[in-house]
This record gives structure tokens, sequence and C-alpha cells, in this order.
């Protein structure tokens, strides 16, 4: 049974979340101590104590088969099966949430799929267009192959961020997901 499920921000789920309310609470905290005390860490060890984690709230999700599987990559890994920074959650009709601690500053791009067979793979069909879900950062275009760098690359700061990403599954070309 498809059940569309609205998207929420984090920012809602936090309003009617306690336990979230007050994780987001204590991170805030957290990094405003590490401020103070940024100029007392040597340089060469800032960027792995300034690594904020990304929340990727993934949308227009089918069903509850499998996990949502999301990559952080840098440009020379980007479209690539191996990225530094790579987390998944159960998959949920509607949105799931898919956090990645401890990345770094920099440039990257998002990639996911949904792994509905829990394969840890996608799956393909003929011509290689995917059979499961797929989403990008900045819900990239996908058009006769995948999605360009540049129209999916972002830039984390160390702080803690969320980002929204649409899933899209293909049954002939994929579109954008309405």
């Amino acid at each position: 049974m498809y059940r569309n499920q609205p998207s929420v921000t984090l920012l809602q789920a936090s309003q009617s979340n306690a336990s979230l309310a007050k994780l987001m609470e204590l991170n805030s905290a957290s990094k405003a101590r590490l401020d103070a005390i940024k100029g007392l860490i040597p340089p060469a060890l800032r960027a792995s104590v300034t690594a904020g984690p990304i929340t990727i709230e993934v949308t227009h999700v089918r069903s509850e088969k499998g996990r949502v599987h999301v990559a952080f990559c840098p440009k020379n890994q980007f479209l690539g099966k191996a990225c530094p920074y790579e987390a998944s959650s159960p998959a949920r009709i509607g949105t799931t949430l898919v956090t990645l601690p401890g990345v770094p500053p920099g440039d990257y791009a998002a990639q996911g799929f949904h792994d509905e067979n829990s394969n840890k793979d996608i799956d393909r069909g003929l011509f290689g267009i995917p059979k499961e879900g797929i989403a990008f950062s900045r819900d990239a275009k996908i058009r006769f192959g995948p999605p360009k760098w540049a129209d999916a690359v972002l830039t984390h700061s160390a702080h803690p961020q969320a980002i929204r990403v649409t899933m899209r599954y293909c049954i002939i070309a994929c579109g954008a997901q309405k």
C-alpha cells in the first residue's frame, strides 16, 4: 500500500519529538563550547575536531522495503561505489532521515538510492536504467545518464547541516518526481 506522507524538516520533527529537540539543543551547546576554544586547537587537528554531521531528508520514498543509502562524495569519488562518508537507514514511506556523522568541511555531492531488496547495490534494468529509486543533492537533473558534479555539488561547513533530496524511481527515464 502506498501512503504519501508529507515531508517534514528537522526543525519540525524536533518540535514534536522531545528527544530530538534535546539532541539539537545539546549539539548547539557543544558547538558553542568548541567555538570558544577553537583557537587553542593546533591547526593540523582542527579539521578532525570541526567535522560536523549532515542529516539528509530523503523524500518520496515509495515503500518500507529495504534501506535508504546515502553517500557524501568529494569530486574525485562522485558517482563511484566508494565514498568516504556513507550511511543508511531503514526505509520509511514518504520521508526517510539519514545522518552522516563527522563530515569535514568541503565541497561534496550526495548520491543515494533505495535499496529495496537489501543487496547493497543499485539494481539496473535495460540499458542500465536503475530499477530502484535514486537521489542526488540539489535534486540534480538526470538526463540520459547520471547528473554532472556541477549540478549536485554543495559546500559543507563544519556546522551541522540538513539537506533534502527527492528519491526518483525510473520507469522509462528518471525525471522530476511529482
